[in-house]
């Protein structure tokens, strides 16, 4: 019979129990029951957030803040010129028929075309940033570029 997962166990004696404390001296964990002797972390509730240094000003606060994330490119979705074949709804590429076509996921608002592969037919992409390189695909495979509000 094959072994399932929830019928696996450790080894025999490869786990120790737990250290019972505060059951008197000669169980081995009385009295301060391993906390030592007074102090912030002898005390119940008495624990110290991550990252404290003692009032020393924390590591992540000195050292400078660096990096920028755009909230702009969070929102664009990057487009291969080989993709836009799967997405040319009646020789027309925009943004719906991108996400139509599941080449960009629902939540984005703004898409841009670079060039990556060959343009295998002719598309006239309106409303959609479009690359110089790309531009250049498109227009050489018989298509043209419109541009942001759809005006050539």
């Amino acid at each position: 019979m094959t072994a399932r997962l929830n019928d696996l166990s450790p080894a025999k004696g490869s786990k120790h129990g737990k250290k019972r404390l505060g059951r008197g001296i000669s169980a081995g964990g009385g009295k301060t029951c391993g906390r030592g002797h007074k102090g912030q972390k002898a005390r119940s509730g008495g624990n110290i957030r991550p990252g404290f240094e003692g009032g020393q000003l924390p590591l992540q606060q000195r050292i400078p803040a660096f990096g920028f994330r755009s909230g702009i490119g969070q929102k664009t979705a990057e487009v291969r010129t080989s993709e836009l074949a799967r997405a040319a709804k009646d020789g027309v590429v925009d943004l719906a028929a991108l996400k139509a076509a599941g080449i960009v996921r629902k939540n984005m608002t703004r898409a841009r075309v670079f060039l990556s592969g060959d343009v295998a037919v002719a598309v006239t992409v309106r409303g959609v940033a479009v690359s110089k390189g790309a531009a250049t695909a498109i227009e050489k495979a018989g298509g043209t570029v419109a541009g942001p509000d759809g005006a050539s």
